[in-house]
């Protein structure tokens, strides 16, 4: 077989592979080859660049020994896949399930996050959202730290596990979403640099140094994450893409990464049949991420969207730090559920300054909205979720919102377990100082940091969900509210009704109620600690939180913190 690398500025190249090293030839566009024989899929082999390493390969189908292993030949051909007649998942009017396969299940494998979708198949979830696969360092990480990012990390299962979860899911029905970082790769394992100008001269964001998308070399850069995203797509058999943190791409060019990408990608989904969506991570709430390319926009299918999880979360709980003041009131909450961002260009107390542009004709599925999310939960000191009195009215504003929603694993059944930040650094140092990395990132925020020590392997126990939660009486409750919202906003056209325009929200000028129009639906809500009178007039009621509400001639009378969705009769 043929071994091919790029590395443009070495002047000479050799390959570690079969026992012994053997010099590689130089070729056209910095891209150097040699063809050995015997050898094939399972051959360990490195690179050695001008004398140094051996370094694996940048783009390594597998690290079976840890990234700093050699790499292992992967054919994807040799598996054997069994989804022929999955025809894909549009993520209009899909619900989205965000899990993290290390602490989905106790055993935190592939394989054992299969035997849970029964699970999300009686949830009646469109798509799971793994958070990212590729190769970390130690046994443990959110992922947001990987390396060698065409592989996959042997702790979950390697590839052959990965392409087994995504068989299992679409014979179950479900599309799978991938969580990638193209803005960053982790400290730790990151033998890019000696290949060639990977990475600018410059801090790119808090978590390391700005990839090369626009200076010399940065064709062959752009290519590495293109390539990447691609066969993900292609020969994982992946329904979608959750880009990491676009906001710290760098790119200057005249056509941005993101435009260039989302063009493969549309061409890719013509060539294999089905739809593949691309949810951008930004945090800059600008409309063209999420308009299609011939209308000048990135060409992004969606974006996750912090202002609506800020402002439920506000309304649900009354904290007001951090980044939270500009979202506190119901004011806040009715915007965001009829406008789709509360920062379109208004002063954004947290920033300093002002924020963002109207999303006027944006349809809300290309908005993802969550009560809690990784990021959400696991950058609060002590990876603290909702009590179950929130999730309940969250959730049932979330469902019957506008936009694409999206939950977090155990979420659905109020789980007790923490998700907290988690890592296992090699390197003394790195370990060392991650806890004070870790603070320093959210100083500000308006958090006493009190959070328990990342590099210990307790904290990351300690967040893997407890599945016998679901044998006690609250949590099956709890469990049972979200399959009923999900059941009813499938059944009810209105409910997933992507027009911003049609949703027509009244508030309490007192914070204690809210009701939001949802065609002739009426989704009433109760945040207060007592009972409530909300002026809508009765009718069927089809759902309800909590004890059904009385109606009497001004309005119905909902219990304290409850919610229930009705059809008032006409008046």
């Amino acid at each position: 077989m043929i071994f091919e690398v790029w590395a443009p500025r070495a002047t000479a190249v050799e390959l570690d592979v079969l026992g012994g090293r053997r010099p590689m030839s130089a070729g056209a566009g910095g891209w150097w080859s040699a063809e050995v024989a015997g050898a094939g899929h399972g051959t360990r082999y490195a690179f050695l660049v001008d004398g140094d390493g051996p370094y694996p390969d940048p783009r390594s189908r597998r690290q079976p020994e840890g990234i700093f292993g050699p790499s292992a030949v992967y054919e994807h051909a040799r598996f054997t896949w069994s989804d022929h007649d999955w025809r894909g998942r549009d993520l209009r009017g899909a619900v989205i399930y965000e899990l993290h396969v290390g602490t989905f299940t106790a055993e935190g494998t592939f394989e054992a996050a299969i035997e849970r979708l029964p699970h999300l198949v009686e949830l009646c979830v469109d798509l799971v959202e793994v958070m990212p696969v590729a190769p970390v360092p130690g046994g443990r990480n959110w992922g947001y730290d990987g390396v060698d990012l065409y592989a996959v990390n042997e702790t979950y299962g390697g590839p052959d596990g990965l392409k087994s979860f995504v068989d299992a899911c679409h014979r179950a029905g479900i599309g799978v979403i991938l969580d990638v970082v193209y803005n960053h790769l982790g400290p730790s394992g990151n033998f890019l640099r000696p290949f060639g100008p990977y990475f600018s001269d410059f801090k790119g964001s808090y978590w390391g140094d700005a990839v090369n998308l626009d200076g010399p070399g940065s064709d062959e850069v752009r290519r590495y994450f293109i390539g990447n995203a691609v066969q993900w797509l292609r020969d994982y058999h992946l329904d979608g893409l959750r880009l990491d943190a676009v906001h710290a791409l760098h790119d200057r060019r005249s056509r941005h990464l993101l435009a260039e990408l989302s063009e493969e990608v549309d061409a890719l989904a013509c060539s294999v049949g089905r739809p593949l969506s691309l949810i951008a991570e930004s945090d800059l709430n600008d409309p063209r991420m999420v308009r299609p390319l011939e209308a000048g926009g990135l060409g992004m299918t969606a974006q996750w969207n912090d202002d609506v999880h800020h402002a439920l979360h506000c309304a649900v709980t009354g904290e007001s730090h951090g980044y939270y003041p500009d979202f506190a009131g119901l004011a806040a909450l009715a915007k965001v559920l009829t406008s789709g961002v509360f920062h379109d260009g208004s002063y954004s107390s947290f920033r300093g300054r002002t924020h963002g542009r109207p999303f006027t004709g944006v349809p809300g599925h290309r908005l993802v909205a969550c009560l809690q999310n990784h990021d959400q939960i696991g950058n609060r000191p002590q990876g603290d979720r909702l009590p179950i009195p929130a999730l309940k009215l969250g959730a049932g504003l979330l469902l019957t919102s506008p936009f694409t929603p999206m939950l977090f694993m155990g979420e659905e059944w109020g789980a007790r377990t923490p998700f907290l930040f988690f890592s296992d650094h090699v390197e003394p140092e790195l370990r060392e100082s991650e806890a004070v990395r870790r603070e320093r990132e959210f100083d500000g925020f308006g958090y006493t940091w009190d959070a328990p020590d990342p590099s210990e392997e307790e904290t990351f126990l300690r967040s893997k969900l407890d599945w016998d939660e679901l044998k006690e009486e609250a949590h099956w409750s709890l469990l049972c509210w979200y399959r009923d919202l999900i059941a009813l906003r499938k059944a009810l056209p209105e409910l997933s009704d992507p027009r911003l325009d049609r949703v027509r929200v009244e508030v309490d000028p007192q914070g204690k109620w809210l009701v939001m129009w949802r065609g002739e639906l009426a989704v009433t809500v109760n945040f207060a600690e007592e009972p409530a009178l909300v002026p809508v007039a009765a009718g069927t009621v089809l759902l309800s939180s909590d004890e059904p509400p009385t109606p009497t001639q001004t309005g119905l009378h909902l219990p304290a913190q409850s919610m229930t969705i009705s059809r008032p009769t006409p008046q």
